[in-house]
């Protein structure tokens, strides 16, 4: 007797699927709302590089995308109980890391910049976990892209987010994430490969 073993997805394969995510998510948002903390650190694990990725994409300082990470998980702990299961709990907490960031951005009065005393470079060369290539390709996305194809960028190459996933996240048509996708490679290309700046 066959032991079905071949019909069933394996688990790891489950996780890594949209829906799996997307179930995982919220079972610990449902849980931290019921008060059970210790699902907030598999929350953090399984979006805190998401979220500093769309933080640091945003306000291009390392500084403030690590603030807006710690301030994001504060207020999932203090609003899980608001939650309203819609079966997005991605979407949910990008929504929040978005609001901070437009908070932090109205903190500092405009878009901040590197202070002077700390590069983006530095800061790279200095994350012992980034390898030079990374280091390399998150600095032209930082400086070159716009901001949504620096978004795409990072959501995409950094967290390994689908396209159609972010599509749905920044709630944009697919064509046109593709679109931004491909551009913000042309880019990098241009800039990579000949070094020079790229022209509109």
């Amino acid at each position: 007797m066959a032991d079905g073993a071949d019909n069933v997805m394996n688990i790891e394969d489950w996780k890594e699927s949209s829906k799996g995510q997307d179930f995982l998510l919220e079972k610990c948002i449902l849980k931290i709302a019921k008060g059970k903390i210790d699902y907030m650190k598999d929350l953090y694990d399984q979006t805190s590089a998401s979220v500093y990725g769309l933080a640091l994409s945003i306000l291009k300082n390392p500084d403030d995308a690590k603030d807006v990470l710690h301030d994001c998980f504060l207020k999932i702990h203090r609003g899980a109980s608001g939650y309203t299961s819609g079966g997005k709990p991605l979407a949910w907490i990008f929504t929040i890391t978005k609001n901070l960031c437009i908070q932090k951005i109205r903190e500092n009065s405009k878009m901040v910049d590197i202070p002077e005393d700390q590069s983006l470079e530095d800061h790279l060369k200095a994350d012992d976990d980034m390898s030079v290539e990374d280091s390399m390709i998150i600095k032209e996305c930082l400086t070159i892209l716009s901001d949504d194809e620096r978004q795409i960028v990072v959501l995409h190459a950094v967290s390994g987010y689908k396209h159609k996933d972010i599509a749905d996240l920044m709630e944009m048509p697919l064509p046109t994430v593709l679109s931004k996708y491909n551009r913000a490679l042309k880019k990098l290309k241009e800039r990579i490969t000949k070094g020079g700046t790229y022209d509109e």
